[in-house]
Formats: structure tokens, C-alpha cells, sequence
């Protein structure tokens, strides 16, 4: 199918290198749980999902901030 050269990103937490956000030192030798294996195919690369993590969703085709902007009197217009 074609994805087998995707690149590989692991999603897991932001507190250890383990997926255990309790591990903090990773002092001794660990395994990495995967719980999940997604394809991002528009994005061109695959997500291991490790731990219990919550994921954010993607962006729609034009993010919100696309409307924000400066008017001529230095007001910032097109924030919710």
C-alpha cells in the first residue's frame, strides 16, 4: 500500500521517557506499551499511541486563526 517508508511518531506522555508518567528517572530498563498504531495517511507519517494519553484532534482545512487580524486602529478583529 505504500506506507511502509512512513516515518513513525510516538505519542506518549510528556513526564518520562517511559510510557508511565510515574517513571521519572527511567533508572532501570523499561517496555514500552503501545495500545494503538494509527495511519496518517494525509500527513504522511504513523502515530504509536503508548500509555494513557489523550490525543488533540487535527485542524480543520482553515483554522480559525486564519480570520484574525489587525484593523486600522490596532484592534485585533475575527477572535470569536
Amino acid at each position: 500500500m505504500g506506507y511502509s517508508k512512513l516515518p513513525v511518531c510516538i505519542a506518549k506522555t510528556q513526564y518520562s521517557f517511559s510510557d508511565d508518567a510515574k517513571n521519572l528517572e527511567c533508572k532501570e530498563p523499561f517496555t514500552l506499551h503501545v495500545n494503538e498504531i494509527l495511519l496518517k495517511a494525509g500527513a504522511e507519517f504513523i502515530v504509536a499511541i503508548t500509555g494513557k494519553i489523550m490525543t488533540m484532534p487535527g485542524l480543520p482545512k482553515v483554522p480559525a486563526a486564519e480570520k484574525i487580524d489587525i484593523d486600522e486602529n490596532g484592534n485585533i478583529v475575527g477572535i470569536f
